[in-house]
């Protein structure tokens, strides 16, 4: 199963992960949202969701993200 990995700012507090998850999680083509950290400043997700798509969700909620290469 393909894993994409992002790096995002803008993370500091539990609530802020949260969202970040659930907009993850909605994206179609996400199977499974394997982490969220705001230590790490980083989200994995699972499955063959398009990165742009990704991108846009989190960018939805407020932070600064991109794919981590």
């Amino acid at each position: 199963m393909p894993m994409t990995r992002l790096r995002v700012s803008g993370m500091t507090c539990g609530h802020c992960e949260g969202a970040v998850q659930r907009a993850l999680a909605a994206v179609p083509g996400v199977t499974r949202v394997v982490s969220v950290s705001r230590e790490a400043g980083l989200a994995v997700v699972e499955g063959p969701a398009e990165p742009a798509a990704l991108l846009e969700a989190v960018r939805e909620e407020g932070y600064e993200v991109e794919v981590q290469t």
